[in-house]
């Protein structure tokens, strides 16, 4: 099989900046092409000038980097016209053609109003087509590859794979959290998924431990706090506002009202954590000037994104903290993503290597 294009996935409105992600990413391993992007479709298109090998798209562009993109699915056919009597025997057809086997099969919608309306159809359909795929004996636990079939409606779908190692192993590229009853407030999810999701299962236990300290800068009314202190994580929370009583209860959390901005601690801690609302260079600066000075080890911070040129802001702010952490001792690890529970921001997060 040849991939036609790439398909990615990415929050409803932000078309534009994943075109423009993708387009540069593109470019620098040395691919042309075009895209193809709809406003609040919550999905790009990339169409490499000439068709390539899926092994060597994949090694070319890197998942990890993509800000704006929830997944990244190497698309071999776009089929149109699926007759409504036998959606099965043509799809059967395109995958077959692929000529590679996969572990899983993903039956996907866009994220949005739309999308939703064929969750009920894509339930429905998936079990009919799994046994045709497992008649053919197209599904193998040891491959490498993920089938994904992304639906425009009943009778449209990209039919393409998603390597394990270069994607997101979620459905939709979405990982779901349910909100915890405890938490002071919703905020506390974004966290979450920050962890879930940036951090690997062993990186988790490595930087998330008993005993370590942390400071909110911004922390009223606790929900990031919150996550820390459930990983044991003791936290001294800055904010001029009240915080949860009950989370001030546990006896994890030191709340001193000051100012975010002006605060620093009497001794460095493991993690900075912050949510506050400013301008994004201003935090990106905030948050160096703690990593640069010894004040913290990681990082994780929210980023809230201008109404224009949004793209070009984060890779600014990007730069400023690599090119910031450059000259110190030690090697910094710096992750940027557009969450499931990021609304107009982006989340942030500098790991200390070493």
């Amino acid at each position: 099989m040849l991939a036609q294009s790439c398909l990615l996935y990415c929050r409803a409105g932000f078309e534009k900046e994943a075109a423009a992600e993708i387009m540069q990413l593109a470019q620098q391993a040395g691919i042309q092409g075009y895209v193809k992007a709809r406003p609040d479709t919550a999905f790009v298109l990339f169409y490499p000038t000439s068709p390539l090998e899926p092994e060597a798209l994949n090694t070319a562009l890197n998942f990890s980097e993509m800000v704006f993109a929830r997944q990244l699915v190497l698309v071999s056919q776009h089929i149109q016209g699926l007759p409504e009597n036998d959606r099965v025997t043509p799809l059967l057809a395109s995958v077959e053609a692929l000529q590679c086997p996969f572990h899983d099969v993903v039956l996907e919608p866009a994220d949005t109003n739309e999308g939703k309306q064929l969750s009920s159809f894509l339930k429905k359909f998936s079990t009919p087509l799994r046994r045709a795929l497992e008649k053919k004996q197209l599904l193998q636990a040891s491959s490498p590859w993920r089938l994904h079939l992304f639906f425009i409606d009943s009778s449209e779908v990209h039919v393409g794979l998603a390597h394990n190692d270069n994607s997101s192993p979620h459905t939709m590229g979405i990982l779901r959290l349910k909100m915890p009853g405890a938490a002071p407030s919703r905020s506390t999810l974004k966290l979450d998924e920050a962890f879930l999701t940036m951090l690997n299962t062993q990186e988790q236990e490595k930087y998330l431990r008993n005993g370590m300290t942390a400071v909110d800068l911004g922390a009223c009314p606790g929900g990031w706090t919150w996550q820390l202190v459930k990983r044991d994580i003791r936290v001294i929370a800055i904010d001029n506002g009240p915080m949860n009583d009950t989370l001030m209860a546990s006896g994890m959390v030191e709340h001193i009202r000051a100012d975010g901005f002006k605060y620093l601690p009497s001794k460095p801690v493991d993690w900075l954590v912050c949510d506050m609302v400013e301008r994004p260079l201003h935090i990106t600066r905030l948050m160096l000037r703690w990593l640069r000075e010894g004040h913290c080890l990681h990082a994780c911070f929210n980023l809230k994104l201008p109404m224009k040129k949004r793209y070009d802001m984060i890779i600014e702010c990007r730069d400023v903290l690599r090119d910031g952490l450059a000259d110190i001792n030690g090697h910094y690890r710096v992750t940027m993503r557009q969450l499931y529970h990021d609304r107009e921001e982006i989340t942030c997060m500098v790991i200390k290597l070493n």
